[in-house]
């Protein structure tokens, strides 16, 4: 919405959503068009402990530049969630938010090249519900799928469909699944996030042809992905919807969960914590743990209490110094 103060010299004033980041300018999607925008120094001193004090989905309010056509951030509304990772390099050990106010983050992740990582997923999942931020899987690249990868398959979408997650399974190169995949995402922010070389960027294409994002090949020799997408980024679909497409990253960080808190984001392990017999049950190697007893007779999926015990290790070590 426009506003000034009346006179013909007064600033103008817009509300829009930031759907680009790269170095200290930002793309702002504001009454019909895009206008490139700058933020003012506060911002950044006011938010030492995070890299980009702006991220790709915040709602912001602008000044409009009229002799450039470009606009200065003046205003960051406040955020309904965010998600986010360590930084690296430099300023490792900082936040680095990858991208706000989103309705959904989707985890893609492939049938094979590169192979299904429940690890990235599960930490995703956990990342997602400790900011209460509504999380779903995509299965992409169902068109490699073998007779033999069939029970694989179905056993991953079985798994998490039944903790309340909505699966979806797609081929970007074949169609399949992509209207659902349209409905899911009609009139909301999605986020999709994943390992390089899941077929991201393809998906969006195939969705908005116009759009024309990079692609890349897997590598055979590698089976892995190379980094096609460099920044966040939130394209508008023509179903009223935006997708927000991220870098491929090799995890999320979680560095405001702590270890003793961790089994609370698995909802499938949360409902035993409270029966172990030690309070302070890791339901790693304790006698009397409910979570390790409900694995045993099948109620949780053994490869969900490995992810588990897999994020602790990695949760130990990156807080090595407080735990």
């Amino acid at each position: 919405m426009a506003s000034s103060s009346g006179t013909d010299s007064a600033p103008t004033y817009l509300e829009g959503v930031v759907t680009s980041s790269t170095g200290s300018w930002y793309d702002v999607r504001a009454e019909g068009r895009t206008i490139p925008s700058r933020i003012r120094g506060k911002f950044r001193l006011e938010t030492e402990d995070v890299t980009n004090p702006v991220a790709v989905g915040d709602r912001v309010t602008i000044r409009l530049t009229e002799e450039d056509d470009t606009g200065f951030i003046t205003e960051i509304h406040e955020r309904v969630n965010k998600l986010s990772r360590r930084a690296a390099g430099p300023r490792a050990g900082q936040e680095h938010v990858l991208v706000a106010n989103v309705d959904r983050i989707w985890g893609v992740q492939a049938v094979e090249f590169p192979a299904f990582n429940p690890r990235f997923l599960d930490r995703l999942l956990v990342a997602a519900a400790r900011r209460d931020l509504p999380a779903g899987l995509i299965i992409n690249k169902i068109d490699r799928m073998a007779p033999a990868d069939r029970p694989m398959v179905m056993d991953l979408h079985l798994r998490y469909a039944d903790l309340g997650y909505p699966v979806l399974t797609t081929s970007a190169t074949e169609g399949h699944g992509l209207e659902r995949l349209r409905s899911a995402f009609a009139g909301q922010i999605n986020a999709i996030t994943g390992p390089s070389g899941t077929g991201k960027s393809t998906l969006i294409n195939a969705l908005e042809p116009a759009l024309d994002l990079e692609t890349s090949a897997v590598s055979e020799k590698t089976r892995k992905g190379t980094h096609t997408t460099t920044h966040a980024e939130l394209h508008p679909l023509s179903n009223d919807g935006y997708v927000v497409d991220t870098p491929g990253i090799r995890e999320f960080g979680l560095q405001d969960v702590h270890p003793k808190d961790l089994a609370h984001y698995f909802p499938d392990l949360a409902p035993y914590v409270n029966a172990c017999q030690f309070p302070d049950c890791t339901h790693d190697h304790e006698p009397g743990c409910a979570v390790k007893d409900a694995v045993q007779r099948g109620d949780i999926h053994p490869e969900r209490h490995e992810s588990y015990l897999a994020i602790l290790a990695s949760l130990r070590e990156e807080q090595a110094p407080e735990y």
